[in-house]
């Protein structure tokens, strides 16, 4: 199989996406906060199940390259435009509530909003993973992984919350 120069720089245009998103929105989050996430989180009282520091952008990494990729299946699909437009929207409106989550909760130290935000990212990952699921099973099941981290992730953001009030 034979792959254009042109669906290659689609796919790497896919994936860098999210990768940028997530670096902007930890970027903004230290301007806003003044230091560094990794420094605030290792400042808070966290509970025995928060992992150090150091996996939270091997794993974001990892996630946005199956978002990414589960987008450039979706868009690339020959299948009905209003199912691509209308899945590839809950793509996105995820990628904003994920973008705003680092802010909240970093930025502004606003833990509880933060983790409004995040039950909202999660209703909206899993109202994409349907939509995509619909068109192409595939893109859908890359995202799965990503479904698991903010289960976790909500469950770590509401016992920070608790502790840290």
């Amino acid at each position: 199989m034979i792959i254009s120069v042109k669906e290659v720089k689609k796919y790497i245009c896919c994936v860098l996406a999210p990768i940028l998103i997530g670096i902007l929105s930890s970027m903004l989050s230290k301007v806003i906060c003044g230091v560094g996430m990794a420094t605030y989180y290792h400042e808070l009282i966290k509970p025995g199940f928060a992992p150090l520091g150091i996996i939270f952008p091997i794993v974001w990494t990892v996630l946005y390259i199956l978002m990414g990729t589960s987008s450039y299946i979706i868009l690339s699909q020959k299948k009905s435009e209003c199912k691509v437009k209308d899945a590839m929207f809950y793509y996105w409106f995820q990628m904003g509530l994920n973008f705003l989550w680092s802010i909240l909760f970093f930025g502004f130290q606003l833990r509880l909003t933060a983790l409004i935000d995040l039950m909202l990212l999660l209703i909206f990952v899993l109202a994409m993973i349907y939509k995509f699921y619909k068109i192409k099973p595939t893109s859908a099941y890359l995202n799965i992984p990503y479904v698991f981290w903010l289960i976790y992730a909500l469950v770590l953001n509401y016992y920070i919350w608790f502790i840290n009030k």
